[in-house]
């Protein structure tokens, strides 16, 4: 187990990453540099060249939470609040990955990505966490206003390395911090954790690119296992992954916001469905969709995709309504709400 919680040892950590050079974290691929010409251009299409259809023209369908809901909920249990954040209920305790509650996946109140939904419940609504899980640091992965009002019920923050030194810089106690590396593990009661390899980047503003690390995640609860993918492109790493730990009954994994012009750090729906495939996955359940808009299909498009794929490879999917229960020892496919609009 790698206990990082100090800070002496996380920026011990941190210096022997071999993940890290000259001051950042690197892919095992690297992913293709923007450019200035680049960045422009992607910026002018987003100005001038955003379908409609990239937002949904009616609200979808919600189902709302409450405590009572959540106390009668048995382990094994998980609900998708929305993008790529999930309470599930694990060994008796709740946990919460990449929590995002804000109204814009942003720096910014008044502009960036709004939410298409409300979350299913408030932040003070959230019983006391065992951990919160942390992939990355990107707005529409980690929202500052939440961490801070997590922090007081949350036992524990799982961070990448460089992530939870952020977190401290924002008033988090660093005896709460637990940083981990590519392949580190820690164990809480009776669950395994442990960061694994990711295709991304990271970055909150002009000066910080690649200043920390993104990982995925494997949470093992003995009976139950899961993974969780944060961001990610297409990688090798999949099938080791899917060696070492899996088989997997559920994977969480990425369906969304991907572009030819990003395809090194998001998946298509193609590479969602391979890389469960290498992952040894059983079920299947799509995230990084259906609250924000991040890039140019069709907001429902990676759902329709995924379906189609998933029904030709015989792969079980699981699409629950944004706040719905979702038991992971014996799933069910839920209905195809993203075509109520």
């Amino acid at each position: 187990m790698n206990d990082l919680s100090s800070l002496d040892a996380i920026a011990a950590a941190q210096a022997g990453s071999l993940r890290r050079a000259d001051g950042a974290y690197r892919n095992v691929v690297p992913r293709q540099a923007m450019g200035l010409r680049k960045t422009l251009g992607l910026v002018w299409r987003m100005l001038t060249a955003k379908p409609a259809t990239t937002v949904p023209d009616r609200p979808i369908p919600v189902r709302k939470l409450d405590a009572a809901t959540l106390e009668r909920a048995p382990d094994a249990t998980l609900f998708r609040l929305g993008h790529s954040t999930v309470l599930i209920k694990l060994d008796g305790g709740w946990w919460l990955t990449d929590p995002v509650f804000a109204e814009r996946a942003s720096p910014f109140s008044f502009a960036g990505p709004k939410r298409f939904h409300a979350p299913p419940l408030a932040i003070d609504d959230l019983p006391p966490l065992r951990a919160v899980i942390l992939s990355h640091d990107h707005y529409d992965h980690l929202d500052h206003d939440a961490i801070l009002r997590l922090a007081p019920k949350a036992g524990l923050f799982l961070a990448p390395l460089g992530v939870g030194d952020r977190l401290v810089r924002w008033g988090v106690d660093a005896g709460k911090v637990r940083q981990l590396d590519w392949w580190q593990e820690t164990q809480l009661g009776g669950v395994r954790l442990a960061a694994v390899p990711a295709q991304h980047f990271s970055g909150r503003g002009l000066g910080d690119s690649d200043r920390s690390l993104w990982v995925s995640w494997v949470i093992d609860a003995g009976d139950v296992r899961l993974f969780f993918s944060g961001d990610t492109g297409y990688h090798a790493g999949f099938r080791e992954i899917g060696e070492r730990y899996g088989p997997f009954d559920l994977t969480m994994l990425e369906t969304g916001g991907y572009d030819l012009q990003w395809a090194d750090v998001h998946m298509h729906p193609e590479q969602t469905l391979q890389a469960h495939l290498e992952l040894r996955g059983k079920w299947l359940m799509p995230i990084h969709n259906g609250t924000f808009d991040l890039a140019f299909h069709p907001w429902y498009e990676p759902l329709e995709r995924i379906a189609a794929l998933a029904g030709v490879a015989g792969v079980p999917l699981a699409t629950p309504e944004i706040g719905a229960a979702l038991a992971v020892a014996r799933p069910e496919a839920g209905p195809a709400w993203w075509r109520e609009r």
